[in-house]
């Protein structure tokens, strides 16, 4: 480990011995000692690491001095060959924990799911993906809501809407924001031609009100009766809501439940989301105006997957990772991709930050 590093963790380790005495001493109070808690709980996980390495590297040297002792050597070879193949380990976990954080990362997030290209073929796709997503909620523990779903004729999704809880959810579903391709032979074709349809997928952190102020007086909202494919959610009153966000342009309509109040709620949700991923998307994009990395760009308009059916593969353009198990992945199965786009993002993170 650099000199210049191991004094950067020599830092982090006075600081938290500081804001632990802060916290002691009974003289913080109100938001002073919240943001001390907070920065306490930040850095108490890496803290935890860096004593773990520190023993670790004691350990080492221990060890090295017994290498003279002609009765102790062979037991401190073995000792210590075992405890250097962990050191590198060690290390990369510290490195790692020093990275920036997405603070939306531990959010649960409004996953919107809409066709593209592809007419019947794309609504159909869409429903699949969107349960993909159910299923892959349910195997993390995660509470899967439905936000609103609107209906094709033959059952797919014109759009699909969800709130995903839990903790973390944003850090494992933001990848997958983007364009999808799926390539197979529709149900409606019947010369077995292979057709190449799309959708988008948009993954929003779940805002709360602190993060968005919205102005009522920048809101005008419509109220119209609720209609769906074949008599659903038909009703006789003006239940369905329609906001229109005013200086953006950003509009959310929400029809799914009886209730206007509950749709007026759940249409507000998604526009919060939809404005602070606008101002968070704002921040990043002048942070690093000319920096576009593989991973996490979170452009819709980037194909980023591939669903080939007759090959039973699933490709990930963005790290070129193809696994050919589609059929458990359209079950829910989407952690090997998340893991590999993470390691990736993390490895470009680390080669940006120099650590």
């Amino acid at each position: 480990m650099s000199a210049s590093l191991d004094e950067r963790l020599d830092r982090i380790v006075g600081r938290f011995a500081e804001l632990e005495a802060m916290l002691g001493s009974g003289e913080l109070a109100g938001e002073a000692f919240a943001a001390a808690s907070r920065e306490y709980a930040e850095l108490e996980p890496l803290v935890g690491r860096i004593g773990a390495l520190r023993d670790a590297e004691a350990e080492e040297r221990g060890l090295e001095s017994m290498l003279s002792d002609p009765e102790l050597r062979e037991l401190a070879i073995g000792e210590l060959d075992a405890l250097r193949g962990r050191l590198p380990g060690l290390r990369h976990e510290i490195r790692i924990a020093m990275l920036p954080r997405d603070a939306a990362d531990e959010r649960s997030a409004i996953v919107e799911i809409r066709p593209a290209a592809g007419g019947d073929e794309a609504a159909l796709f869409a429903r699949e993906l969107f349960d993909a997503y159910r299923r892959y909620a349910d195997l993390r523990g995660w509470r899967f809501e439905l936000l609103e779903a609107s209906e094709s004729e033959l059952g797919g999704l014109r759009e699909g809407v969800a709130e995903i809880s839990g903790k973390g959810v944003f850090a494992r579903l933001k990848y997958e924001s983007g364009v999808h391709r799926v390539q197979r032979v529709p149900v409606t074709e019947g010369q077995g031609r292979i057709h190449t349809s799309t959708i988008t997928v948009a993954v929003l952190p779940e805002a709360e009100e602190v993060d968005v102020e919205i102005n009522e007086a920048d809101l005008r909202i419509d109220t119209y009766r609720a209609s769906g494919a074949g008599g659903q959610h038909v009703n006789k009153t003006d239940s369905a809501v329609r906001i229109t966000h005013i200086p953006t342009g950003t509009v959310v309509a929400m029809q799914e439940e009886r209730s206007q109040h509950k749709n007026r709620a759940k249409a507000m949700k998604i526009l919060r989301s939809r404005l602070y991923e606008a101002q968070r998307s704002a921040s990043a994009d002048a942070r690093a105006a000319d920096r576009r990395s593989q991973v996490g760009t979170g452009d819709r308009s980037e194909r980023i997957r591939t669903y080939n059916f007759p090959q039973g593969r699933v490709s990930d353009h963005r790290i070129n990772l193809t696994l050919y198990k589609i059929d458990r992945v359209m079950a829910g199965e989407f952690d090997e991709f998340v893991d590999a786009l993470t390691q990736e993002e993390q490895a470009a993170l680390l080669a940006a930050a120099g650590v």
